[in-house]
């Protein structure tokens, strides 16, 4: 999911714009002296790596920030980190969204970040908030403003990362698949959806639940008979 910040990459600290959503863990009473303290701290941590022309926190700020939480910036927990956020600009953390997540996981310092890593990673995993995490790590990697589809390089490293530790044998089969076909050069959401019902609904490797008069995408149908083809 390195480099200066102009210039553009298929890592996650460069993917763009999301539809516009409310950040996870925000609303609540008002700041008491306390709240206020610990917010402070936030903003001061927000603005080490902030850039000063633009008040967020860009491409290259994030991949700082990564350095010091010892993670690769291409690393599954900081798409989380993002999703937690909200994020609505790929690659750039406004003080509004840095606020709301690191306040939701009660993190106002790298070593407090760090330690929340686990917990964010329980919390995405959960059935019910993995279902908007999934398409959201979609919309995550369109490179532009009104794009419906990635690119198939972009949905096979995608795939690695949000899908690679809950199915590791079927994503392993699906990006040997989508680099060896050649009808297809983008994945649009509806074949993305599908991706993670077929991890879900269809027995592995047998695949004898799987039935093409369903309503699967045509992509997945392909995979299938090009999984049975070379099974035999």
């Amino acid at each position: 999911m390195a480099g200066s910040a102009a210039k553009r990459k298929s890592d996650f600290s460069t993917l763009p714009k999301t539809k516009s959503r409310k950040p996870r863990g925000s609303g609540g009473p008002g700041p008491t002296r306390g709240v206020s303290k610990e917010i402070e701290r936030i903003d001061h941590l927000f603005y080490t790596y902030a850039d000063s022309s633009s008040g967020m926190i860009d491409p290259e700020g994030i991949e700082t920030l990564c350095s010091h939480l010892e993670v690769p910036h291409t690393d599954a927990r900081i798409l989380m980190l993002a999703w937690k956020m909200g994020c609505e600009k790929q690659g750039y953390f406004t003080l509004d969204e840095w606020r709301s997540g690191l306040k939701a996981l009660r993190a106002d310092s790298i070593s407090k970040l760090k330690k929340a890593f686990p917990e964010l990673v329980q919390e995405v995993t959960r059935p019910s908030n993995f279902q908007d995490f999934y398409p959201y790590a979609f919309r995550y990697c369109l490179t532009e403003d009104k794009k419906k589809c990635i690119e198939i390089p972009v949905a096979c490293e995608l795939l690695n990362l949000v899908l690679g530790l809950q199915f590791r044998s079927q994503v392993d089969k699906l990006v040997n698949y989508l680099k060896y076909q050649s009808e297809y050069k983008v994945i649009n959401m509806d074949q993305w959806m599908g991706f993670l019902r077929f991890c879900n609904e269809i027995n592995f490797p047998s695949l004898d639940n799987y039935d093409s008069d369903l309503a699967w995408p045509l992509i997945l149908d392909n995979f299938v008979e090009w999984l049975r083809e070379n099974k035999s």
